[in-house]
């Protein structure tokens, strides 16, 4: 099954967290479950922040590209439009909130569950848990926005 980023032009699938092109980023990869979206993060040793903890940046980092990438989805769905018909709108991060409810065990693998709010085919606002098992660790909220032409590759 293909996750929402693959279905990402070629010249925009570049982001250090979920570009399918970018060698060295997290590859996260996002998939409808029902109306909800869901992704899963194994940390590696080097995304410590202290000794068996993940690092904050890391937790914020996969909360916004998966929320990105929900937005894109869903405004695509919005559209009337099914996934693989055609390249999924891409979207960017307006605002973003991250609230580090417990600390995040490094080793288990994460589950995010994102729930995309339409406002318009342009914006779409994410909440983002991080689950450890069924412990939320850390919720995140994003506002994302269709990409601006000045982010365009030329």
């Amino acid at each position: 099954m293909k996750s929402f980023q693959d279905y990402y032009a070629d010249d925009l699938a570049w982001c250090f967290g979920c570009g399918r092109l970018n060698l060295e980023g997290h590859h996260l990869q996002s998939f409808w479950e029902g109306e909800t979206t869901v992704a899963r993060f194994t940390p590696k040793a080097f995304h410590t922040a202290v000794p068996g903890f993940v690092s904050g940046g890391v937790l914020a980092s996969i909360i916004d590209c998966h929320a990105t990438g929900s937005a894109s989805a869903a405004a695509h769905r919005a559209a009337g439009r099914e996934l693989g018909d055609g390249p999924l709108p891409r979207f960017v991060t307006a605002s973003l909130r991250v609230d580090y409810r417990h600390p995040t065990p490094l080793g288990p693998e994460l589950v995010l569950r994102g729930r995309p709010e339409i406002a318009s085919l342009r914006k779409v606002s994410v909440a983002v848990d991080v689950r450890v098992g069924e412990r939320a660790t850390v919720q995140g909220e994003a506002v994302c926005v269709a990409l601006p032409d000045a982010m365009r590759p030329t």
